[in-house]
């Protein structure tokens, strides 16, 4: 059983800054897990992960020092799409495992998992909210081709893949909008922190 008194979701499209928002909550007391952390751990040299996906996607998804040719898996599964559901039917639970394994430890007030594919996975019956961290299309294929190296129809395709940014707005309980400068958001974040503390010692 979680010692949290709140779990909320916090997800967003590519881009959008859901680690600088959880980054950023976690400094205010909450206790944050996030779901592309426990990804990387699965796929390293050591992870549970990385066996399965070799032996679906063949030798050739590792690089000479035994590690996951991340770049390559990348580009296969955005190029077909049952390679992609191959991939996620190996991560996916043991990603959900690890995450709810944590929160089951977590001593916080709230808890944020933070979750890229939320309603893609169906991962929002975890939590008691969510909150989307949202900005423009236009903002997201800036600031991916800047971090990753991608190309714009690389980054496009992500985008498409994902649930479109309309319908993820119109689920959230709570949305940030985090189009302008870091600084910009603390008023929000002191916001929602204050809120969540308060639902969380209410419950």
């Amino acid at each position: 059983m979680s010692g949290v008194g709140l779990v909320v979701a916090l997800t967003g499209g590519i881009g959008s800054g859901k680690t600088t928002v959880a980054d950023r909550l976690a400094e205010l007391g909450a206790g944050v897990i996030d779901t592309d952390e426990i990804s990387r751990a699965l796929t390293a040299r050591d992870g549970a992960a990385l066996e399965p996906i070799t032996a679906a996607f063949g030798p050739d998804i590792r690089l000479a020092d035994g590690t996951l040719d991340r770049t390559r898996l990348r580009r296969i599964v955005f190029a077909d799409p049952s390679a992609r559901a191959r991939l996620e039917s190996i991560l996916h639970p043991l990603i959900e495992a690890t995450m709810l394994e944590r929160l089951a430890g977590l001593q916080t007030e709230y808890a944020v998992l933070v979750i890229p594919l939320l309603f893609e996975t169906g991962q929002e019956r975890h939590a008691d909210r969510v909150l989307v961290v949202d900005v423009p299309e236009s903002v997201q294929i800036a600031r991916v081709m800047q971090r990753s190296g991608l190309s714009e129809a690389e980054v496009r395709r992500i985008i498409a893949s994902q649930i479109p940014r309309q319908e993820r707005n119109a689920r959230a309980d709570d949305l940030i909008d985090n189009s302008g400068e870091r600084a910009a958001l603390e008023p929000r974040l002191h916001e929602l922190h204050m809120t969540y503390t308060r639902i969380a010692a209410g419950r």
